[in-house]
């Protein structure tokens, strides 16, 4: 019986999901600037007064736009991490505890706050339009 040094190797699954994240990961800045955009866009119809039959379609690409980012971020750390993580959970606890991947942790939950903040207090409420 041979010992590998360096521990096990990851399963197939765990490498493809690793990979899947990687690619999503990739994408994180360009989110991000999606995010900032749709944001941006959603606070100057407010500041000129726009009623919320305009805000409402605003504030759903901004949230689409934030669960998007939010899942890269947290795709982020699941590379950071590594593919091993995913079938050890020793070793993801292990890596979670370095800095680098604890302040991808922290970045992804800023993002996830910005998110149900916005859910709870910046999608604006239509009332059903009544048949006449």
């Amino acid at each position: 019986m041979s010992v590998m040094f360096g521990g096990r190797r990851p399963s197939e699954q765990a490498q493809r999901g690793f990979e899947a994240d990687r690619e999503l990961a990739g994408r994180l800045p360009e989110l991000l600037r999606a995010a900032s955009e749709a944001e941006a866009a959603l606070r100057a119809a407010q500041e000129r007064g726009a009623e919320a039959e305009e805000l409402r379609p605003l504030g759903l690409a901004l949230d689409g736009a934030l669960t998007d980012a939010v899942r890269a971020a947290y795709a982020a750390q699941r590379v950071a991490v590594g593919a091993r993580g995913r079938d050890d959970r020793v070793y993801r606890r292990r890596r979670l505890a370095r800095p680098e991947v604890k302040e991808l942790t922290l970045r992804a939950e800023r993002l996830l706050t910005m998110r149900e903040a916005h859910r709870l207090h910046g999608i604006a409420r239509v009332s059903p339009r009544v048949p006449v």
